[in-house]
């Protein structure tokens, strides 16, 4: 059976299953590759250098920002035309995508360079961190090209329907960084540089393997070069519907900013230290939702494009338990354990256990109703309905939680920045279930 009668005819829940498990290794790899980062730093260098590279976390969220916005919007407009039958225009999104990639890549790396310390000190270094920060951010800017390409290229791979390919493709890159780390951090002794240096290894690795893919036989479309003609109609397709996943990931760099300058502000450095453990673990979780979006993208896009509604909500559906039995569960793990967690990134400093250990129990008390969120925003952007999913995602990061981090925190200081996390997704839960019950009747 080939990819589109697959996901044409194939069992839904059975197909979700056969791309999920190849999506949530790759995710949770890469996930983890990021953390293992902060872990070998945390331990090898230090609880300021932890706090350092957790300043970087809002730089990196803007260079996946854009990388969703073309990868996504790309991905979903080939998995789109595949449903319709018309692979000539799901090349034509391709080249334009792959293009529009390497533009792209160039001014973030130009921008970054030029406003490199300002950046820095408004998403929270200080005196104390900037140098650890600036050591790491130069490295990686020089990457930039590498890691939006390579992670664009990937999500059309998954969206053509070779999810296992893809899954390849982040353990390869995930595998290069995990090798290199403790070879550059401890035997070489280049401390946060080395990190970078690795996870700019890995990003090339995965550049080639993605470009080495679409001029092979294994890829269902290729990148054809009398495509790379930019068609102005096709860069806005693909902007609108990889508008939503760019604005939160935008709205997100602008969010962790925020809370690191409050955090320091009422918690000193090392709770900048303790939010970067924080967004591990929330990465880790989140990350395992996403492979379920991952499973769940192609089928429905595919399915809407050929009008079988009955398919799109039998998938959406299953996506839904799925998201929230994970959530559930990763909520009770984190919870009992929150100790031990935080002693996985540094077991010598008391002030930043006690810290992380607040973090954690208070600002992931909402996760059991986040898993649903995300699916949902999912499901709007793969049929899409750019519009909505873009509402739906800046309401939670923008329009709930920023007023929440000026306001709390004035009256009962570092709880009060934990605690606006979990109030922000219990107000987004309520919008968004009102959303997709609407959605969900006109299908």
């Amino acid at each position: 059976m080939d990819k589109s009668t697959e996901m044409g005819e194939a069992n839904v829940a059975r197909l979700m299953l056969k791309y999920f498990i190849p999506a949530f290794i790759g995710v949770f790899v890469n996930a983890l590759y990021n953390i293992v980062d902060r872990i070998f730093i945390g331990q090898g260098v230090g609880a300021l250098a932890l706090s350092g590279i957790s300043v970087i976390f809002p730089v990196m969220l803007i260079m996946m920002a854009f990388g969703m916005l073309i990868g996504i919007g790309a991905g979903v407009l080939v998995s789109i035309n595949m449903g319709r039958r018309d692979i000539n225009k799901a090349e034509h999104v391709l080249g334009n995508s792959f293009l529009l990639m390497i533009v792209v890549s160039g001014l973030i790396s130009l921008i970054g360079f030029s406003i490199k310390g300002p950046m820095l000190r408004s998403f929270g270094a200080t005196a104390d961190t900037i140098g650890y920060a600036n050591d790491y951010l130069n490295i990686i800017l020089v990457g930039v090209i590498f890691q939006v390409v390579g992670f664009s290229l990937n999500n059309v791979i998954r969206s053509e329907g070779n999810a296992k390919i893809a899954m390849y493709s982040m353990l390869l890159s995930a595998g290069t960084n995990i090798i290199l780390d403790p070879i550059f951090i401890f035997v070489f002794d280049l401390g946060v540089k080395g990190a970078a240096y690795a996870t700019v290894i890995s990003m090339i690795v995965l550049f080639a393997w993605v470009l080495l893919h679409f001029r092979s036989n294994r890829s269902v479309v290729k990148i054809r070069p009398q495509y790379f003609r930019l068609d102005s109609n096709i860069i806005k397709e693909i902007l609108l519907i990889g508008m939503a996943p760019f604005f939160m990931q935008m709205a997100n760099s602008v969010v962790q900013g925020l809370l690191n300058t409050k955090l320091i502000k009422f918690g000193g450095d090392l709770a900048v230290g303790a939010m970067g453990i924080v967004n591990s673990v929330i990465t880790l979780i989140i990350m395992s939702i996403v492979a379920i979006n991952m499973a769940s993208q192609p089928i429905i896009g595919f399915n809407y494009g050929a009008n079988e509604p009955r398919r799109v909500k039998d998938t959406l559906r299953i996506a839904m338990i799925a998201a929230t039995i994970i959530s559930i569960g990763a909520f009770t793990f984190v919870e009992s354990i929150p100790d031990i967690i935080v002693r996985f990134f540094n077991n010598s400093d008391p002030e930043l256990l006690k810290l992380g250990r607040q973090g954690l129990r208070l600002a992931l008390l909402a996760l059991p109703i986040v898993g649903f969120q995300v699916v949902v925003g999912n499901f709007f952007q793969s049929v899409g309905k750019a519009k909505i999913a873009t509402l739906l995602t800046l309401l939670r990061q923008v329009v709930v939680l920023i007023p929440l981090l000026f306001l709390l925190p004035q009256y009962i200081g570092l709880t009060g920045i934990w605690i606006s996390m979990p109030i922000a997704d219990s107000v987004s839960a309520i919008v968004v279930a009102f959303f997709i019950t609407r959605e969900w009747k006109r299908l």
